[in-house]
């Protein structure tokens, strides 16, 4: 069990400094557009899944594309921010699950709406 609160802890870490790096340090400003939603950690600290999601004029692909070809400068940033004896290798993902929850929200309200009418 500790060691499990320990890589949550690590992954909460490289979640705040990655997102403070792609608001701050780059100059890439399709960066400020993306939005880290959860960071799993493998349990030797040797890789991460980084999963995001964007402003909705995104293409995601292309995106998604974008930050895997940047993920070892972003890395290599990351090993700057913090203080690890292994700095995780990067992956990036796109999380949909903001886009399903609107559209189930959307669903909800389409047939509050329509219950209302009867």
């Amino acid at each position: 069990m500790p060691k499990d609160f320990r890589i949550q802890r690590i992954a909460d870490l490289i979640r705040t400094a990655l997102s403070e790096i792609l608001l701050e340090d780059l100059e890439d400003k399709r960066f400020h557009e993306v939005t880290i939603t959860r960071v799993s950690v493998s349990r030797d600290l040797n890789h991460a899944r980084i999963y995001v999601s964007f402003m909705p004029e995104v293409d995601t692909q292309e995106m998604t594309t974008v930050l895997n070809r940047a993920a070892k400068s972003l890395r290599y940033n990351l090993a700057q921010a913090i203080k690890l004896r292994v700095t995780p290798e990067l992956r990036f993902y796109y999380d949909d699950s903001s886009v399903k929850g609107q559209r189930i929200v959307d669903l909800l309200n389409k047939a509050l709406k329509n219950t209302n009418k009867e």
